[in-house]
């Protein structure tokens, strides 16, 4: 469908009309004559421009404002209930999910446990549970956008280095559900998720570019360049848990062959309980077995972080996932003090993404979706 064509008379009510709804999402309740006044518009072509977004059915009617010795002015709101999205996160043992509204607000976020389920009824069931936590009709949702702990190569449409979907097919996975769900469905890396989230709330947000290295039970890394993620020919960037443990630090784990097998979740697990700290939340314990703990942990990190400033120089690493998170900035100076002998001063920070950073990145994602759509059918209002 072509838009109407610039400078005529159709192209400026369509332009007046997105300027309006761009108003209304950005400041969130506005009266006809605050959205004239932001606009620099006439108070004529403000009450006509929300008369046809109010006929669309795009916004409507919230409240009143006093008018002084005047009667009371409309508020308006954009009808986020139009189109809802629902981002999920899924991990080894639940698909963590919640909807996703224009205005961008923080919905709750249900917790769908994996039962064994075909992949078309895992992510039903993931979005039936986060439009009731909310109380949003699920005939509403136009799209998903699902983390996983794998990739998906967006050429052949095949899912790669998945060990936590069992019963998921590699192979056409994108087509299946979106057949069978008739919606939208974005699949991505779990870990790219959580660097749009730390692009967007975290440490990354006002660099020019930074590596997100992620540990939880698995390793992985994601990079952002200015912006945009890295994915790689085949959506597999960033797997650095397969890369051998140089022998130079053979003597941090005799038994571990690649950076999984050193600071994998499991791997934290057993160095945390040889220290006698817990391995959960923030490695609480005794505050010198903490230390201690950290500063073996960080030498171990370290030799995860060196083939990053190798290859790619980046003006800031990230240490995210739930062992970045629960080391903290701790753990960071430790590393970076591990890393200056031999690398100089280097940017190492803990992320600034507290909770559900792959949730928050889908978020991220389905906001701008859902706007799209909406503006989408400011093309459609009649003349």
């Amino acid at each position: 469908m072509t838009g109407p064509v610039r400078g005529t008379p159709g192209w400026l009510r369509e332009t007046n009309d997105r300027t309006a709804l761009s108003l209304l999402l950005q400041h969130g309740v506005l009266t006809r004559n605050r959205i004239g006044e932001l606009s620099g518009l006439s108070k004529p072509t403000a009450a006509q421009m929300v008369a046809r977004l109010e006929t669309a059915g795009l916004i409507h009617v919230v409240g009143e404002v006093s008018g002084g010795r005047g009667p009371n002015a409309a508020s308006y709101a954009v009808r986020t209930d139009r189109m809802l999205a629902v981002a999920i996160d899924i991990d080894a043992e639940a698909l963590h999910s919640t909807v996703v509204d224009a205005s961008g607000s923080e919905q709750p976020i249900a917790v769908t446990p994996l039962a064994g389920r075909s992949p078309e009824e895992d992510v039903r069931a993931a979005i039936e549970a986060a439009c009731a936590v909310a109380g949003a009709d699920p005939q509403q949702v136009r799209s998903v956008c699902i983390g996983v702990q794998g990739a998906l190569d967006p050429r052949t449409d095949e899912l790669t280095y998945i060990e936590t979907l069992p019963g998921w097919p590699k192979q056409g996975i994108g087509r299946r559900l979106r057949d069978a769900l008739g919606i939208e469905v974005r699949i991505d890396n779990d870990v790219n998720l959580a660097a749009l989230a730390e692009r967007t709330d975290g440490a990354g947000r006002d660099t020019g570019g930074f590596a997100l290295l992620w540990m939880g039970d698995g390793l992985g890394l994601s990079v952002d360049q200015g912006g945009s993620v890295h994915r790689g020919a085949s959506g597999g960037a960033g797997e650095i848990g397969y890369l051998p443990i140089p022998r130079s630090a053979a003597e941090l784990d005799p038994e571990a062959g690649d950076l999984q097998d050193l600071i994998g979740g499991p791997a934290v697990a057993r160095l945390a309980a040889r220290h006698g700290v817990s391995s959960d939340g923030a490695f609480a314990g005794d505050p010198d077995a903490r230390e201690a703990f950290l500063g073996e942990l960080a030498r171990r990190v370290a030799v995860g972080v060196v083939p990053v400033l190798a290859l790619l120089d980046p003006e800031l690493v990230v240490l995210g996932g739930p062992t970045g998170s629960a080391g903290g900035d701790r753990l960071a100076e430790l590393v970076t003090s591990e890393l200056r002998p031999a690398w100089g001063e280097r940017n190492v920070v803990a992320t600034g993404v507290d909770a559900h950073p792959v949730l928050r990145g889908a978020r991220e994602h389905l906001i701008g979706e859902v706007r799209d759509a909406l503006f989408a059918e400011v093309s459609r209002i009649a003349p």
